[in-house]
């Protein structure tokens, strides 16, 4: 079982930044692709990025340029720097782990981006 805890979320005006942070329990953290998905009021959960365990990234359309995935093996934690941020940002923020078949989440922080 792995366990993910992010933080980071909270209240920014538009235009803002905010960092978000993943720490994962994973004794092999390095081997899972790990991602950054969000679920707005009355939307369906959406992909905000994804990092491979190489490295490689991918981005929805709708944060491109404005947002950065990475990773730091050494401390188990996968980050979301987020900038340039619209209210239409707001959302539940989930961190994601994946590795063959496993699929892990965690519990979400709110981001609230206010016009």
């Amino acid at each position: 079982q792995v366990h993910l805890v992010e933080s980071g979320g909270g209240l920014v005006q538009a235009g803002g930044s905010l960092r978000l942070s993943c720490a994962a329990s994973a004794s092999v953290f390095s081997l899972f692709a790990m991602g950054w998905y969000r679920q707005g009021p009355g939307k369906q959960r959406e992909l905000v990025a994804t990092i491979a365990s190489g490295g490689s990234t991918n981005y929805a359309d709708s944060v491109k340029g404005r947002f950065t995935i990475s990773r730091e093996n050494a401390k188990n934690t996968v980050y979301l720097q987020m900038t340039s941020l619209k209210p239409e940002d707001t959302a539940v923020y989930y961190c994601n782990a994946k590795f063959l078949l496993n699929n892990y989440w965690g519990q979400g922080t709110q981001v609230t981006v206010s016009s």
